[in-house]
């Protein structure tokens, strides 16, 4: 006879060997029924070791699960089938043991059932319990693992085969075969189906077996046996086809009881029927809103006749559905699919339609009724779609799944929700709207659809606006590179310069700019650049000028040929250099606060027009304050800025960032603190400050970002502090080495910090008193945009200066301007400059100008830009000191108005040497003709020295005509005399309103150009003001503050011929 095993090998059978296995089956079959009865009476059973003792099985054996494992589950795989060939004849003989066995078992199983009863009460039916007659050891068995199959899709049907073929087997069929396999044998799928362990209403088949199995180690026995892979144990978990059941005593139900004294043996359990515990965790996880169902058997405790029946494990199973996906690999979706494979397909489609609905609506979490569900999809088609009501039905948790679908809005958190809603808000806003309360609902769906559209409009704007700034700046950084690489070439060759005065300030500065557009058209001296025979200038002009206005411009800069001849006949037109264009935009955006870059990008008739004269000739862009729109109106016309990058710009023109430069830099700074943002903050610097520095009378707060003195207020400290005098004595007291480690000092320090809040509600001045009427006003922007605290400097004399600058593209610095500060409206606003700079020595200034510009190249900083400087003299060591106060990357207007003061004296500004040379005049011309008679060599130039301003303010030039303004100037005395290339240049903006304009005196000495400057004021406020009608006007004030410096100038003078008589002597030569 020849069988086949799992090899796939065919061998030889004897009858002999069959024949022997069918006893050895017996016996198992009557072992098997007593530990089943045993397990059902709750006896406790050993098992004899080798040596004949007896071993209790409360300590578990190797291959067992751990001790005290109760109420663990247990899940079963089937075994693959595996017909026995040529075996025919001895199955009636095992078929015929099989069925009062399984009958025995059937009875103790379910001892309540009806029929089991009438079996027992049958006199022709009578229960026989195995007898053993022989006490026999267990045999020993060693590990073999058998290979399954693949674990299929589990929305897959399984597959199955005959029910009437016998379980496998798996193993060579010798006499030596172990218990394990005869009792899979023989008792084969009947038994299991009476155990409960295949459902009655499933098709007799079993299915392909989906895991591998390995063996568990069994405890040594004196007979040995041979390999025996039938009752492996199993050592993964079947996802597919498991079934759960909690016994009361794992050791027992799982291992079984063993009794040494009675020879009884238990079976060892199936691979059916076990789990290897050298899986340490499964291969999924429990949903936390599953509910368990288990097969419970009754424990020991109780008797064997009330014990409980087994409970189907399928009827409860729920599925549990997380943000709208099925958990295909939990238990209830695994054993729903087992039971209900028939109708598996109805099923699927109407999980599909519930996860459609669960995702759409954003549901997180819902568990589905199993039992329900298989009942409501069966009537249904495969092409009828289950409403949501029938989806609700089978949900358990149906009022928490109800309450967030019916959430106004939940649609549109789902999947696809903004698609749903964009769709849906324009159809409710077109439907006709028959229903109640239609007008309302059409007037909300049209509130819904503008702000969506409106939101959208934005997103769209934004991402591009957000593109296009990163493609500007790669474009600027580019093109920076290309203009560093041929900067030499450009600045001696023909080239055009766009000039484009643009504040870019953030958009709450320029709010409270007063005029903005009038502040950027200050630097109409940047025309003057056409000085350089190879340079072509467009000036871009915020403001609309009038013909009168161009003619001026136009004769004053013809007069370029004039003031080198000396000649006025030698007037040029010279229109074809410049051009001034006016976007055509600057008045679309009348309440924006646009700065002029930003109305030049949106001005696309002036963008063209320059497009047209650059073409095919280099240029490149001078800005103002740098704002992103300058990179985008450079990128457009395709020409490199020589200026900063805006983000740099706006970071290192702050208060405090320029502090980080000068810091940087190693250059002298007023005693301060910077980066202050909070009330606790500035108290505690304050107070540290004035205990620091004691002989600062005045304390300076400067707001970050504001320009021009507007963000600047200052007290008097010191005179209004209380204890000053009594810290003043314990300082004196104390000495400066130990004053600093006393106690005193930190009660100081607490008393300055108590006096502070109220001294500074009474007694600090905001200089700009209009936008900042209170300080509680001024704290608060303080405090919003960050500013500084400044010492102001404790001297009597005190000089402001501020110094132009150029980073060159190829990174040379060098300075273009300098001049002194005038303040016509107080110590700590700027209202003109005399250039150029006198107060303080050259050289010192060139070394502090050279450290603050290489460390701005360092940071990326590129064109021009100013910096502003006080000097004094120290009332106690008579040294001079010179302090770096402020830092702006920008063009500034003492720039534009030196290129002015340049063009009409064709002069040289050496900033190094701080001499500003200009060509003779016809009386120095006849003064030279002497001395070359006497045989002396001609100087080439003469000093000059001028005084200029862009501030000037007076209310009553709007009522007369700058035409009757410059006549009735010219016949007071007032002008510009070409011959001497002395005289007074007037700076005109704009003839609107006509209440501002500049004016620049040129002179051979600083304080006969500081009185012409004072007399010219004098002259046009006389003209233009009426006795009882002055007009609001700094002019006065400009005045005085000249009266002021002309007195200092002749105190120092008097000082230094009775000090040093013989300078005195050498200056008058």
């Amino acid at each position: 006879m020849e069988k086949n095993n799992l090899k796939g090998n065919v061998e030889a059978v004897d009858i002999c060997d069959l024949r022997t296995t069918t006893e050895g089956t017996e016996l198992g079959l009557r072992k098997h029924a007593e530990s089943y009865l045993n397990v059902i009476n709750g006896q406790e059973l050993t098992l004899s070791s080798a040596g004949n003792k007896e071993v209790n099985l409360k300590e578990p054996p190797k291959w067992g699960l751990p001790f005290g494992a109760c109420q663990k589950q247990l899940v079963l795989p089937r075994v693959e089938p595996m017909a026995v060939q040529r075996c025919s004849r001895s199955a009636p003989r095992v078929s015929q043991g099989s069925q009062q066995v399984e009958m025995d078992v059937k009875i103790m199983l379910e001892p309540e059932n009806i029929d089991s009863k009438a079996g027992l009460k049958h006199p022709n039916i009578e229960t026989r319990l195995p007898l053993i007659t022989k006490k026999k050891s267990a045999p020993m068995y060693s590990q073999k693992t058998g290979k399954g199959h693949k674990v299929t899709s589990p929305w897959a049907l399984p597959a199955f085969h005959s029910l009437n073929s016998a379980l496998p087997l798996v193993e060579d069929d010798t006499p030596k075969a172990g218990i394990v396999q005869e009792c899979h044998l023989l008792v084969g799928p009947l038994s299991l189906t009476g155990q409960r362990l295949i459902l009655p209403a499933a098709k007799r088949t079993l299915p392909v077996p989906p895991v591998v199995s390995r063996a568990a180690p069994f405890p040594e026995f004196p007979r040995q046996r041979k390999k025996s892979a039938a009752g492996e144990i199993s050592s993964r978990l079947d996802p597919e086809n498991t079934d759960t059941i909690t016994f009361p005593k794992p050791k027992e139900a799982i291992y079984g009881t063993y009794s040494s004294g009675k020879g009884n043996i238990a079976p060892l359990p199936s691979s059916n029927s076990m789990v290897s515990t050298r899986k340490s965790k499964p291969e999924w996880t429990y949903p936390t809103q599953q509910l368990e169902a288990e097969v419970h058997i009754p424990s020991q405790t109780q008797p064997p006749q009330t014990a409980q029946p087994f409970q189907d494990p399928y009827l409860d199973w729920n599925i549990a559905v997380y943000h709208g996906t099925v958990d295909q690999k939990a238990p209830g979706f695994l054993a729903l699919q087992q039971h209900y494979h028939s109708s598996w397909g109805s099923i699927v489609g109407f999980l599909e339609h519930t996860e459609k609905l669960l995702k759409d609506h954003a549901v997180p979490l819902a568990t589905i009724n199993g039992q329900k569900l298989a009942q409501i999809a069966s009537d249904f088609d495969f092409n009828e779609n289950p409403t949501k009501s029938d989806i609700l039905s089978v949900i358990k948790n149906q009022s928490a799944v109800e309450k967030i679908l019916n959430r106004p809005g939940q649609r549109c958190r789902g999947q696809g929700g903004t698609a749903a809603a964009a769709a849906d808000i324009p159809r409710r806003w077109r439907c006709p709207g028959a229903a109640l309360g239609s007008g309302q609902q059409q007037w909300a769906a049209g509130v819904l659809g503008a702000s969506w559209r409106s939101w959208k409009h934005r997103a769209h704007v934004r991402n591009a606006l957000r593109e296009a700034r990163h493609r500007h700046l790669e474009n600027f950084y580019s093109r920076s590179k290309h203009l560093a690489a041929n900067w030499n070439r450009i600045r001696t060759s023909r080239r055009t310069i766009i000039h484009i005065p643009s504040l870019g300030y953030s958009q709450h500065i320029r709010e409270h700019i007063p005029d903005l557009a009038l502040q950027q058209n200050l630097q109409m001296g940047r025309l003057c650049d056409i000085l350089d025979a190879n340079v072509d200038v467009i000036y871009i002009c915020p403001l609309a000028l009038s013909e009168e206005l161009l003619q001026y411009y136009n004769k004053l800069l013809g007069l370029q040929a004039a003031v080198r001849s000396g000649n006025p006949e030698d007037m040029a037109d010279l229109q074809d250099r410049f051009k001034i264009l006016t976007p055509e935009a600057i008045n679309s955006f009348p309440e924006h606060h646009m700065c002029l870059a930003t109305v030049l990008k949106y001005s696309p008739r002036t963008i063209q027009r320059l497009q047209v004269l650059i073409q095919s000739r280099d240029a490149y862009v001078v800005g103002g304050v740098p704002h992103q729109d300058d990179l985008a109106v450079a990128d457009v016309l395709q020409v490199p800025l020589l200026g900063s990058e805006p983000a740099v710009a706006q970071l290192y023109s702050t208060k405090s960032g320029s502090k980080r430069i000068f810091a940087s830099a190693g250059v002298q700074t007023p005693p301060g603190e910077w980066g202050i943002h909070s009330r606790e903050q500035l108290l505690c610097a304050l107070s540290q400050l004035i205990l620091d520095n004691m002989e600062v009378q005045r304390w300076l707060f400067k707001v970050d970002d504001e320009r021009g003195g507007n963000g600047t207020a200052y007290c008097d400290v010191i005179s209004h502090l209380e204890c000053y005098h009594w810290i003043q004595k314990e300082w004196q007291g104390h000495g400066p080495e130990v004053w600093s480690k006393s106690q005193a000092r930190e009660l100081a320090l607490v008393k300055i910090s108590q006096e502070l809040p109220g001294l500074l509600a009474q007694h600090v001045q905001p200089v700009n008193e209009k936008r900042f009427p209170t300080w509680e006003k001024f704290l608060q922007t303080f405090l919003s945009q960050g500013g500084v605290i400044e010492a102001f400097p404790f001297s009597a004399s005190i000089t402001n200066l501020t110094v132009d600058l150029l980073i060159e593209p190829t990174g040379e610095v060098t300075m273009v301007s300098s001049g002194d500060q005038l303040h016509a409206e107080g110590p700590l606003r700027s209202s003109g400059t005399t250039i150029p700079q006198r107060s303080v020595d050259p050289a010192v200034l060139n070394s502090l100008c050279s450290k603050i510009g290489e460390v701005c190249k360092s940071k990326g900083v590129l064109g021009y830009f100013s910096v502003d400087f006080v000097a004094f003299t120290h009332p106690q060591t008579r040294e001079q000191q010179v302090w770096a106060t402020d830092l702006d990357l920008c063009y500034s207007d003492q720039l534009a108005l030196t290129q002015l003061l340049l063009y009409v004296t064709d002069g040289n500004l050496d900033c190094g040497s701080s001499r500003l040379q200009g060509p003779l005049g016809s009386k120095e011309s006849r003064s030279q003709r002497i001395q070359r008679e006497g045989t002396k060599p001609p100087a080439p130039s003469s000093l000059r020295c001028a005084v200029a301003s862009s501030q000037l303010r007076h209310s009553s030039l709007s009522e007369i005509s700058y035409n009757l303004l410059l006549h009735t100037c010219k016949a007071r005395g007032v002008g510009f005399d070409l011959q001497e290339k002395q005289g007074t240049v007037f700076v005109l903006y704009e003839d609107q309103k006509r209440h501002r304009l500049g004016m620049i005196t040129i002179g051979e000495d600083l304080q006969g150009v500081l009185l012409t400057f004072a007399r010219n004021l004098f002259i046009i406020h006389q003209e233009i003001s009426a006795p009882n009608m002055q007009g609001e006007t700094n002019f006065k004030m400009a005045i005085r503050d000249i009266e002021a410096i002309l007195g200092v100038a002749a105190e120092n003078k008097l000082k230094l011929e009775e000090e040093q008589p013989w300078e005195t002597d050498a200056l008058k030569e």
